[in-house]
């Protein structure tokens, strides 16, 4: 007869997999920063953070599997007044691989939909005719369509244009990284 301590593992781990992650892994966004994605260049950082992940469906893939939802991520600019906004196509991959980072059409794995951002008195605009390009992956995403409340970590590896227009001189499109590791807030319970 199993000890009651063995008859507790396997209970236990009977739940962790029925609430949608592996009994070796762990649902949330494992001690990643709350403010760790970066848009920057030799000249200018745009820090992002309070990212929270809703599931809104907003940029659906037709090819997806019944009941897979898209998941849009929205954060802030850190210290000043811009956002970062991100839409997951198929959150049941990239729970398990990485997926590119592209504009927002039909297609695109993880859409850019906007970066925005304020230094030094230039502001920062997504400019939408050049391509954003990279990876991202998450970690610790749980749930149907990555749903668990206790959210996941983001890791942004690419790069994105933005227009730059300061108070003086024409405005100029500027090529930044968009790189960094996140915790992503998950959708209310």
């Amino acid at each position: 007869m199993p000890s009651s301590l063995t008859s507790r593992l396997l209970f236990l781990s009977s739940i962790s997999l029925l609430a949608g992650c592996p009994s070796d892994d762990k649902c949330g966004p494992g001690g990643a920063p709350e403010s760790g994605i970066v848009a920057s260049d030799v000249d200018v950082t745009l820090t992002y953070g309070n990212l929270e992940a809703g599931i809104n469906n907003d940029c659906g893939d037709a090819d997806a599997p019944e009941g897979v939802i898209s998941v849009s991520i929205h954060g802030e600019q850190v210290g000043g007044p811009g956002l970062i906004t991100l839409c997951i196509s198929r959150p049941d991959l990239i729970a398990t691989q990485e997926q590119s980072l592209g504009p927002d059409v039909p297609g695109s794995e993880v859409h850019v939909i906007d970066v925005k951002g304020t230094v030094d008195d230039c502001t920062y605009d997504l400019d939408s005719n050049r391509i954003p390009t990279g990876k991202a992956t998450t970690a610790g995403m749980c749930g149907v369509n990555g749903a668990d409340p206790a959210g996941f970590a983001l890791t942004l590896d690419g790069a994105v244009g933005l227009v730059r227009t300061c108070p003086t001189g024409p405005a100029q499109t500027v090529q930044l990284l968009l790189t960094g590791r996140s915790a992503v807030a998950g959708p209310p319970s």
